[in-house]
């Protein structure tokens, strides 16, 4: 399914996290709330423990990791300790570049 969804969309930000993660469920909102600015980007939040295929399949070590792929390509990996900041101005620039297309 998430596979489908990826191939469907040509910006996703995959969100992997755990049930038991507490940073986790405290950076979910806050990316939720920045994707608001970027209607181009779907987001897809997967729980590991549910979906446990998703860290070989796309080498998940830790979480919460998100991973912004564009055209099924990945483009920006962030795990762990995520800079708001820094993802923001890197999420800018992947979709000013993408609406030149």
């Amino acid at each position: 399914m998430v596979e489908k969804f990826i191939q469907q969309h040509e910006l996703v930000l995959l969100y992997v996290s755990r049930s038991e993660c507490s940073v986790c469920h405290a950076l979910l909102p806050k990316i939720q709330g920045l994707l608001e600015s970027y209607p181009m980007i779907h987001l897809v939040h997967i729980d590991a423990n549910v979906v446990e295929e998703v860290a070989s399949r796309f080498l998940i070590f830790t979480v919460p990791t998100m991973l912004l792929l564009v055209d099924q390509k990945e483009y920006i990996r962030e795990d762990r300790f995520v800079r708001l900041e820094r993802l923001e101005e890197q999420l800018q620039q992947i979709c000013n570049l993408y609406m030149e297309k």
